[in-house]
């Protein structure tokens, strides 16, 4: 059966089924009632009205976390139990594994070789950065190193998805919540978190920065087997590549400019909540149309919108009768 493969797809673990809405809401996005609770056989539905056969599923990325037995077992429990989704519909699901918190780096690898090894994982999903504030590290830091060296041994996929983050500065309209929009400073001068009046979400920016660091640190380009995908079309990425590649280069960067560049089009794109007629026309000028893969974000995304990413994609992509298109 031809159809397309859904690379960002996100899966709810029951713990996070009860709170969603409540999560959603202070974040300023009202997660649709009709696709909660989540459960496969929702997205099955969904995923037969778009055209989609395959979801790869990924946990939401969140930044908190612990180096403790704890986050490692609840890590854990994450991967078997997406696994056992994969195990009950085999046709219909992979899956991107979840890690525990990135600093626990032991633990971390212990998961890969788990997830890799034994569930047979399609990948690694990890967020933008790990921990909070002014203790938040951006997964480019020297502290990772042996995780990427571990990535590229084995040439893995990963999915980086930017972090959730609160914002100091307020909401400038309630129609303009997550993630339609992006705003605020350092989360290390955020309010407190009793004051849930001011969290917003900088997904888009988190997206960027994580890629520009990987860059910038020169890890893109020495774990080159890594293939990473980047999460709703890089967010602002394609836009502050150029940006980064003159003044970055001016600040000591060691690479060229065009070297910063040629690292920024070896990531992969995908589509999800991103992939209007125009935006799509941009990314093929700035990277083959081979980088860019099809993603809806749902649950998180209404199904009209998610109509609209697929005919938008599908305008610029279209499928083969007797192939997956990715």
């Amino acid at each position: 059966m031809a159809g397309f493969i859904d690379i960002h797809h996100h899966f709810y673990c029951p713990e996070l089924n009860a709170s969603k809405s409540t999560f959603s809401a202070k974040a300023g996005w009202r997660t649709p009632q009709e696709n909660l609770p989540w459960s496969p056989e929702l997205s099955i539905q969904v995923m037969d009205s778009l055209g989609i056969q395959v979801a790869i599923l990924s946990f939401p990325a969140f930044p908190a976390g612990e180096i403790s037995a704890e986050n490692r077992a609840s890590a854990r429990r994450r991967n078997d139990y997406v696994a056992s989704i994969r195990q009950k519909y085999p046709d219909r699901f992979g899956f991107f594994a979840t890690l525990p918190f990135l600093d626990d780096v032991q633990g971390v690898l212990d998961e890969i070789a788990y997830v890799l090894d034994v569930l047979g994982a399609d990948g690694i999903s990890i967020s933008s950065s790990y921990g909070e504030g002014e203790a938040s590290t951006y997964v480019g830091d020297d502290r990772y190193e042996a995780i990427w060296a571990e990535l590229d041994k084995r040439e893995a996929v990963v999915f980086l998805h930017g972090n959730q983050i609160p914002s100091s500065i307020p909401s400038p309209h309630p129609t303009l919540g997550l993630p339609v929009c992006e705003v605020g400073h350092s989360p290390a001068i955020r309010k407190p978190e009793t004051d849930t009046s001011n969290l917003y979400m900088q997904v888009p920016s988190e997206t960027f920065k994580a890629a520009a660091h990987l860059v910038v640190t020169g890890y893109k380009r020495r774990f080159s087997k890594v293939k990473i995908i980047l999460a709703h079309l890089g967010g602002s990425t394609p836009f502050l590549a150029s940006r980064v590649a003159i003044l970055s280069r001016y600040m000591g960067c060691k690479l060229t400019a065009d070297e910063i560049l040629d690292d920024f089009r070896t990531f992969y794109y995908d589509t999800a909540l991103s992939s209007w007629g125009s935006n799509l026309t941009m990314m093929e000028s700035f990277v083959p149309q081979t980088q860019i893969v099809f993603g809806t974000d749902f649950p998180g995304g209404v199904l009209f919108l998610l109509d609209v990413v697929r005919y938008a994609y599908l305008s610029h992509n279209p499928p083969c009768d007797d192939a997956v298109t990715t």
